[in-house]
């Protein structure tokens, strides 16, 4: 039986957060999860493709603030889940976002990574779900 596995990529420029966050979601969710990493959205629009499922994407990137890149994320994947990390708690950015088609709009900070754990869990498990629901008649 063959297991299903999530593509994710985390873009920030922050390159801490982004080794503790890898880290942090490689043991949680094993192998199920495969993880790249970007310090800029260029980067990580050559490698986008129809099988990136998540991406974890900083507001704020050098050369190009998120908004753009999202917008470049779903013209070439709409499918593409996009979380959104911001220090910024600017409602307008945070709709603007909602609007290009983020999934959510989380803010760095006190907890935030209980939040994007949350988040996560429920988007690698759905698809599990439909298909359990499937068998449920």
């Amino acid at each position: 039986m063959d297991t299903q596995v999530t593509k994710l990529f985390i873009v920030d420029d922050n390159k801490l957060l982004v080794s503790s966050l890898k880290t942090y979601l490689q043991n949680r969710f094993g192998p199920a999860l495969v993880i790249s990493t970007f310090d800029d959205g260029e980067s990580c629009l050559k490698e986008i493709s129809n099988e990136t499922q998540i991406i974890i994407l900083d507001y704020y990137l050098e050369g190009k603030n998120g908004l753009d890149i999202l917008k470049k994320i779903k013209e070439t994947n709409p499918k593409t889940e996009v979380i959104m990390l911001s220090s910024n708690e600017d409602i307008a950015i945070a709709i603007d976002l909602f609007r290009a088609g983020a999934k959510d709009y989380i803010i760095k900070g006190n907890k935030y990574w209980e939040k994007l754990t949350h988040l996560l869990d429920v988007l690698i498990a759905k698809p599990i779900r439909v298909v359990v629901k499937g068998f449920s008649k």
